[in-house]
């Protein structure tokens, strides 16, 4: 599990549970965990919406989602789904998904591999003077990219894992921040895993 993950279990742990879940954990149960769920899906209509659809129905809750297609033969897209939920909840929510007609794989990228995950902002930040000069700074200092540039704005393009955006994006604020807009993280197993097969080794 990554330093990010663990973090933000331990902050919604702190917290406890706000959503409404029929699953809602009870002491016996255990603590909210937060997990990103790697689901392979025929691309045809409707199939995202029958995804995120369970998690409605069920009232469960959706952190970050990203999809795409990415088997242009096959028609295959992959979701990223990050949710959270008590080990008992989690399993719920795998065991659902993979009985859906369109979904052919679901795999915890959390529990079963070591993983890479990153995520995208564009940030636009409205200043001048001295705080435009130190956006620019924190900009270099996160590596992120001016992709936009006027007399009074920047639209700073920055990638990396969910701490590091959120870190940038609260450095931003006081210096002019006026809109974010987030991809949800993007994650993919280590090594030579493959989604489709044993994310274990054997």
């Amino acid at each position: 599990m990554t330093r990010t993950l663990k973090n933000r279990i331990a902050k919604k742990s702190k917290n406890g549970s706000k959503g409404k879940s029929v699953y809602a954990p009870n002491p016996e149960q255990g603590e909210n965990e937060m997990h990103i769920l790697a689901i392979l899906v025929n691309n045809e209509p409707g199939a995202l919406a029958r995804v995120t659809g369970l998690f409605s129905a069920r009232g469960y809750n959706i952190e970050s989602l990203a999809v795409a297609e990415t088997d242009f033969e096959k028609h295959l897209s992959r979701i990223t789904i990050v949710s959270s939920g008590t080990p008992e909840v989690i399993e719920q929510i795998k065991a659902q998904l993979e009985r859906l007609v369109p979904v052919l794989k679901v795999s915890d990228l959390t529990t079963e591999c070591p993983y890479v995950e990153r995520e995208l902002a564009l940030v636009k930040v409205v200043s001048t003077g001295e705080k435009r000069i130190e956006a620019l700074r924190c900009a270099n200092i996160f590596r992120a990219r001016a992709v936009d540039s006027s007399h009074e704005s920047f639209v700073f393009e920055v990638t990396g894992r969910m701490e590091k955006i959120s870190a940038f994006i609260g450095l931003m604020e006081p210096l002019g921040l006026v809109g974010v807009s987030r991809t949800g993280i993007a994650a993919i197993s280590r090594g030579s895993r493959q989604i489709g097969k044993d994310c274990i080794q054997e």
